[in-house]
């Protein structure tokens, strides 16, 4: 969504082309959905006919002062943007209407037409965005729940570390808080911690005095770098995680390092793990954690650990030790359970098996001896049938196994 360099860019395309002329014409979308709290009508009233005189912006929002109350008040949502017929202002890419368009756009919530013939247009193609006409922005939510605007009223290093000291929250979604410090949105953060090679899920709280250090200058030069080139991303240096950040897992570099994913404040959060590393007792448990997957991962590898559960038709929880592990030519007393759900409409002989004695087993075994070895049949019969054959082909002549 649009962030602090981008509506600052509006702003002061507002500034340098509007102030001073008057509204001839103003149309509003019938929109109830952006237009917030007020008609069309009322709105279209209270514009047309005022000169501007400033344009001003807090975090996120912006608006434009008349020579009167109420003034119009804007919050850029996730794809509100501003254009000036004729003059190049910077565009957010997700917002961005083609000049070749009719104009103004179908998306428009907001146009003005001033004095002079100049007209700009306020879009908002997925209609996140708030436009309110308000007697005092700066007085009334959302812009008086903002916290200092990370631009102009930026805190000093002390500040910030006093601040992060008294926040157990990660670090990422702390600096996405517009209550804690506005103006700050996903790009930014991102871009804000790999400059400090902090890692976003870091407890604000644990960051160390340095830490603070870093994550200060690098916000400072950050949203100064954006706002100097009027947001214009082509223009960011080339050594920013921003022109990396939405390319594909495992394909995303930056400086030869690779680029990871992860979800942190609620959002997709692009940083570098050889560099952004957490630290104190989260480090301590981050290697807990991957060693303890690490393990699983090896014992599913090799089949399991020695006391790996099964779970026999009975119920009962089994262990099995690999040492008595029994010859690759007998079968085991669970292997045919590890299939149950799909073999047990396939096995409708298996459970008059417990009814006769060994001596009905013996006979089951012979009578499956003459039966094609596909057919589904218990296999603890097949394991005499084996047994007796194998004797059968040393002595000459069957032998009928012993019962114990």
């Amino acid at each position: 969504m649009p962030e602090l360099p981008e509506v600052e860019a509006a702003r002061r395309a507002i500034a340098e082309n509007c102030i001073g002329k008057k509204i001839k014409r103003s149309v509003v979308a019938d929109d109830s959905k952006v237009i917030d709290g007020v008609s069309r009508a009322e709105f279209e009233a209270s514009l047309t006919g005022k000169t501007i005189v400033a344009a001003n912006r807090k975090g996120k929002n912006m608006w434009i002062q008349l020579d009167s109350p109420p003034y119009p008040s804007f919050q850029f949502g996730m794809a509100g943007a501003i254009y000036i017929k004729g003059v190049a202002v910077t565009k957010y890419k997700r917002s961005a209407v083609s000049d070749t368009d009719e104009w103004p756009s179908k998306y428009s919530k907001v146009f003005i037409e001033l004095d002079d013939g100049l007209e700009l247009s306020f879009t908002d193609k997925r209609r996140f965005a708030k436009v309110r006409l308000l007697k005092n922005p700066a007085i009334v939510a959302p812009i008086s729940e903002l916290g200092p605007d990370a631009l102009l009223e930026p805190m000093t290093e002390d500040e910030l570390f006093k601040a992060l000291s008294k926040k157990k929250i990660t670090i990422k979604a702390l600096l996405l808080d517009q209550s804690f410090i506005s103006g700050v949105g996903n790009w930014i953060a991102d871009e804000v911690l790999y400059q400090a090679k902090i890692h976003p899920l870091q407890s604000a709280a644990n960051i160390p005095k340095e830490g603070c250090a870093a994550l200060h200058k690098s916000l400072k030069e950050v949203i100064e770098q954006a706002v100097e080139v009027g947001a214009d991303s082509s223009q960011f240096p080339s050594n920013w995680i921003f022109h990396s950040r939405e390319k594909k897992p495992k394909k995303a570099f930056v400086d030869g390092k690779a680029i990871d994913f992860i979800n942190a404040g609620g959002r997709t959060t692009a940083y570098v793990p050889e560099l952004q590393k957490l630290s104190g007792d989260q480090a301590v448990k981050a290697v807990a954690k991957l060693q303890k997957k690490s393990s699983n991962k090896k014992n599913n590898d090799e089949g399991g650990s020695e006391d790996e559960v099964a779970k026999p038709k009975g119920g009962k929880k089994t262990t099995q030790s690999k040492a008595k592990k029994p010859p690759a030519k007998r079968k085991t007393d669970t292997s045919d359970e590890d299939n149950d759900d799909a073999d047990d409409e396939e096995k409708p002989a298996t459970k008059k098996k417990s009814k006769g004695g060994m001596g009905n087993k013996k006979s089951t075994a012979r009578k499956k001896s003459k039966e094609s070895e596909s057919d589904d049949g218990d296999e603890d019969e097949y394991e005499v049938v084996e047994v007796t054959v194998a004797k059968k082909a040393q002595t000459g002549r069957p032998t009928r196994k012993r019962a114990k």
